[in-house]
């Protein structure tokens, strides 16, 4: 059996959380935003590999993000691409290789702006793919409603609609063939899993998303996350999740 490699996704931009670059170096309880979920890979064992995406024309700050914050782990390095999709495209490109020989079995995929995701979150993801091909969390959305005549109504039981949130895992090989076919077709996805659904048969399960496993998106994020990270020891990383599916 191969390795499960780990990705974290800092490539993108931070105009809506208000920070003049990339939102990914935001300081948060005394570390950088994206360094949270890469030293979390690292206390996951079934993480071989570690991967950080950065941003065109960021190669030295992210090293030396590493080397500062995290001194002594082994992270691999690899340019993002100008969207979310070409970003994973890039990862799996550079992956390529080792997920054909084998060497590489499973490739689970973070937002950097995801900082508190636990390693047991990681660890859930990998062996769900691995057992059934590709796997991801998710909360309920509950509570909705819509502007009817008269005032709001209640929107009528649609099923079960959930939130999916990061990390995302996949078998590798089946992975790295989505995203081959859909560079061929011009597809990019909102996410990795909606390009695995649309070039694949898997039908990629979902586990217990959590309520703290929020993504740092708009200025008020960041004091959530703070908050949140300050007190993780005192704060259930399983607060107000889902039965599985």
């Amino acid at each position: 059996m191969g390795v499960a490699v780990g990705v974290v996704l800092a490539a993108g931009m931070g105009s809506r959380v208000g920070a003049d670059g990339n939102k990914a170096y935001l300081q948060l309880s005394g570390r950088s935003m994206l360094v949270w979920p890469v030293a979390t890979l690292t206390q996951v064992p079934e993480v071989g590999r570690i991967v950080l995406v950065f941003r065109r024309g960021e190669a030295e700050l992210a090293r030396d993000c590493m080397r500062r914050e995290l001194p002594g782990a082994r992270i691999e390095f690899v340019e993002g691409g100008d969207t979310r999709h070409g970003s994973e495209f890039n990862v799996l490109d550079y992956l390529a290789q080792d997920v054909e020989s084998g060497a590489v079995d499973v490739i689970a995929v973070h937002d950097a702006a995801r900082p508190l995701a636990g390693p047991d979150m990681f660890a859930t993801a990998i062996a769900l793919a691995r057992r059934f091909g590709g796997a991801l969390p998710a909360l309920p959305i509950t509570g909705l409603a819509r502007q009817g005549a008269t005032g709001l109504e209640p929107v009528p039981d649609r099923g079960h609609l959930v939130r999916v949130q990061t990390p995302q895992a996949f078998r590798a090989d089946d992975l790295l063939r989505a995203y081959r076919r859909a560079d061929a077709d011009g597809f990019e996805g909102t996410d990795t899993s909606s390009c695995v659904e649309r070039y694949t048969d898997i039908a990629v399960r979902t586990f217990p998303g959590s309520a703290t496993n929020l993504k740092v998106t708009y200025a008020r994020d960041i004091a959530v996350a703070q908050h949140l990270l300050d007190n993780r020891g005192l704060v259930s990383d399983r607060a107000d999740r889902p039965a599985p599916r």
